[in-house]
């Protein structure tokens, strides 16, 4: 396990994966002190940011835009604006974002999204920064253990099988080999290297499966750190343990790179969660410790746990917290 001390006022912190997750801790360290860069999945292929990657043929941008919007000091109103989702019945506007649309007319005008997103981020005054996982659009595809297969993010989950392993690749069925540029350099330099929170199978493996990419987070100095997931998802992750989700990661990149993970012990309220708007999670992790330190981990086992509008979050501040104790090398 890497322990080291640091004697740095500014860390560097690269946050790696995507969905809801990812935003709640991008936009916790913004408040703090930290030189960011977020490495966001680019293998989403439903909803507004399906439509666009296969229209505009750009990388998803819905990740994009919502660590875009964590990050940059625009007023409320402007990221109202910039978030706003058109209305189901508006014809062909049906469910685009105004930032989904932003970053597709830009990755248009430049051919590129990469540099759509670094155009944006001067835009908006984004604090860090931000880049795809890869430069080109991927493809999920997922391998189960009845000898089955799925192919696209949207449909890994719909049959509810168990995921034996997955991977990515262009859309010309080459496996993806290369990270975009400046992430792989990100990542050496970094001070800590920060996975999740997000869904395991759909937002943090889509990234680490990158030849490129899984290999600098392996052979990386920094430390780097899991945030496991509160809760289990239909179809992912169903009876997970905090333990499995670790051995999944590991078995992924055949080692265990791991060196702490965070853990949340607050139990969520029963009957909390409204199963209409979060109909993708069901019962919450169940613990393993032991489990946890076979794989070589550290464990941080404390309360993260935010409730809000029906929903179950981690508390941003507190992880953010936990993340600083780590990285200044304060006794935990």
């Amino acid at each position: 396990m890497k322990m080291k001390t640091y004697r740095i006022r500014k860390p560097k912190i690269v946050v790696i994966g995507g969905g809801t997750g990812l935003p709640v801790i991008l936009k916790s360290l913004r408040n703090q002190s930290a030189d960011i860069t977020a490495v966001v999945t680019v293998a989403d292929d439903g909803g507004s940011s399906g439509e666009l990657r296969d229209s505009v043929d750009m990388v998803p941008p819905g990740d994009l835009r919502n660590v875009l919007a964590s990050l940059s000091d625009m007023p409320k109103l402007y990221e109202d604006l910039f978030q706003y989702r058109f209305h189901e019945d508006d014809k062909f506007l049906a469910n685009h974002t105004i930032g989904n649309l932003l970053i597709a007319a830009l990755s248009e005008m430049r051919n590129s999204t990469y540099e759509a997103i670094q155009l944006l981020s001067m835009m908006l005054h984004v604090d860090g920064h931000i880049y795809p996982s890869s430069e080109t659009p991927l493809v999920l595809h997922a391998d189960f253990d009845d000898g089955t297969s799925a192919i696209g993010e949207s449909k890994i989950a719909l049959d509810r099988k168990t995921i034996e392993k997955v991977y990515v690749t262009e859309k010309n069925g080459d496996r993806a080999v290369h990270a975009a540029r400046k992430v792989v350099s990100a990542i050496h330099e970094a001070d800590m290297v920060v996975l999740g929170p997000g869904s395991l199978f759909t937002s943090i493996l889509p990234n680490l499966v990158i030849e490129e990419l899984g290999e600098a987070v392996r052979t990386t100095d920094a430390e780097v750190v899991y945030i496991c997931n509160i809760m289990t998802q239909k179809g992912e992750t169903e009876h997970f343990s905090d333990a499995d989700h670790i051995r999944v990661l590991h078995k992924h990149l055949d080692s265990k790179f791991i060196d702490t993970v965070l853990v949340n012990t607050e139990k969520v309220p029963e009957g909390y969660m409204d199963p209409e708007i979060y109909d993708e999670y069901l019962v919450q992790v169940t613990h393993d410790f032991n489990g946890l330190r076979e794989e070589g981990c550290r464990v941080v086992s404390t309360d993260f746990l935010k409730l809000r509008d029906g929903g179950v979050f981690h508390d941003g501040d507190k992880v953010v917290d936990e993340l600083f104790r780590i990285v200044f090398g304060a006794k935990i």
